[in-house]
């Protein structure tokens, strides 16, 4: 018998800044602003995960904050993730902006900022965001600092020019946008890669052998795409304003996928994106 959801704790991996993330979060993208957000926070709090991300861009870390004061968890175990919007690039104006969320989260600091795409005026203004996030870490506003939806080529462009590494690089990630390269690339530079859309947004749950997969274990075609990305190191975030999925997302621990059939499930690699834009087309 499977463990109840509140018994399942994500482990947590060490970043490369120093401090530790859980493995799975919640992700609140298109999660509606209120008390929609505001349930699905406490929800998850209440069924073990630590790990909640949002985005000025969401809309929705006010509800994200309430949610997790009024869960009275200490602070410290707690793990918030926010993200600088596009429209907000540039020394000045990000370090404005992640000022501006730690207000709306009413939380003293962010425990991981992330550049939430590399879309920029120029390169020079999306390094200047980075140099914000690192004044920005130094001041203790941001534990850790990161990026997401960066290729090898804007990762290249910030370690020839930063000392301080990403601690994560958050990007689209599942058997059909498996990127090898990429992920080689961050484990061997210490980058925490981390997945959103996870689950496709559903639009894949149905395939042949994920759910044949599933079958196998007694499991959900939405615990096998999980578990995979935890097979190969990957910290997870699907989205969910429902209880029961939430709970169904959090059992992910207490089975494991064999080798092959992770190999079954790296082959599945389309390139078939949910996102509205490729990374690779920005500049």
């Amino acid at each position: 018998m499977s463990p109840s959801p509140a018994q399942v704790a994500a482990p947590r991996v060490r970043l490369n800044q120093g401090g530790e993330i859980p493995m799975l979060g919640l992700g609140v993208f298109q999660s509606p602003a209120g008390e929609v957000t505001e349930k699905a926070v406490r929800a998850a709090l209440e069924v073990g995960y630590r790990h909640i991300d949002t985005a000025a861009m969401y809309g929705n870390e006010a509800d994200v904050g309430r949610a997790v004061r009024a869960s009275r968890i200490p602070r410290e175990e707690v793990f918030v993730t926010t993200k600088l919007w596009f429209s907000d690039h540039g020394f000045e104006p990000a370090q404005k902006a992640a000022r501006a969320s730690a207000e709306r989260l009413g939380l003293s600091y962010i425990d991981l900022y992330l550049i939430h795409w590399p879309r920029a005026n120029s390169p020079e203004e999306r390094l200047g965001s980075w140099k914000a996030l690192e004044k920005l870490r130094q001041e203790g506003l941001c534990r850790a600092i990161g990026v997401s939806n960066y290729t090898l080529r804007h990762l290249e462009e910030l370690r020839a020019n930063s000392e301080v590494t990403p601690a994560v690089d958050q990007v689209e990630f599942h058997p059909f946008v498996y990127d090898p390269e990429l992920l080689g690339y961050c484990e061997r530079h210490g980058i925490r890669l981390e997945a959103w859309s996870p689950l496709t947004r559903g639009r894949r749950l149905d395939d042949p052998t994920v759910r044949a997969i599933a079958s196998a274990h007694g499991r959900t075609p939405a615990q096998v795409l999980l578990r995979w990305g935890i097979e190969h190191g990957i910290i997870e975030i699907p989205k969910s304003i429902h209880r029961d999925r939430i709970e169904e997302n959090a059992r992910i621990f207490d089975f494991s996928l064999s080798r092959e059939e992770v190999a079954r499930m790296d082959s599945l690699r389309d390139g078939r994106r949910v996102g509205m834009w490729n990374p690779a087309d920005i500049p």
